[in-house]
């Protein structure tokens, strides 16, 4: 008889990693307890669903190639977090240098592409919540998404990024404060 989803812990999802011929049950498991949770950490990244699901996509390829050498020196999440992280930013850098187009066209386009979102249609705030984080710098998004969505401790947050908790303050404050004065218009 299968687990429930609900009842299995992380170490045991790690217990069936382990072994050779539950390793494929464990990676089931492993995706359906963390694949929703990796999903909006990335899709408050990278913006867009088929972004979001190319990132997450790869985050668990890379998952699937290197889930042996995980120390289980910190958390499985955390370790998946950064793992999804560090993609996230690979794929924003890569869209970077392929971006052709001026700011403007690519504020144009971040508004339409808000806009289209079926869920976010007729919220204007949340509207302007997502523009205004498309213009912080990557760091400052980055801590922002972490602390205010995902509700990441200071510490959580140093782990996966590996920066100290004061400069992560420090970013999340700049932020919080850009946030602001884009929502009120300044």
């Amino acid at each position: 008889m299968q687990t429930p989803l609900t009842a299995i812990s992380e170490e045991q999802i790690l217990k069936l990693l382990d072994e050779p011929r539950t390793f494929e049950q464990g990676f089931r498991f492993l995706m359906e307890q963390y694949q929703e949770r990796l999903y909006w950490h990335v899709r408050r990244l990278v913006g867009g669903h088929e972004d979001a699901n190319d990132v997450l996509q790869n985050c668990f390829i890379k998952v699937y190639r290197s889930i042996r050498d995980f120390e289980k020196k910190s958390k499985l999440y955390t370790w998946l977090y950064r793992i999804a992280t560090n993609e996230a930013i690979t794929f924003l850098n890569q869209k970077k240098r392929l971006a052709a187009s001026s700011i403007d066209d690519e504020e144009r386009h971040l508004a339409n592409q808000l806009k289209a979102e079926a869920y976010i249609d007729g919220e204007e705030l949340q509207q302007r919540l997502l523009m205004a984080l498309e213009l912080l710098p990557e760091k400052q998004r980055l801590v922002f998404n972490m602390r205010y969505f995902d509700e990441l401790s200071y510490q959580e947050m140093s782990d996966v990024l590996g920066t100290s908790t004061g400069a992560l303050k420090a970013s999340f404050h700049h932020a919080v404060k850009k946030v602001e004065a884009f929502i009120r218009g300044d």
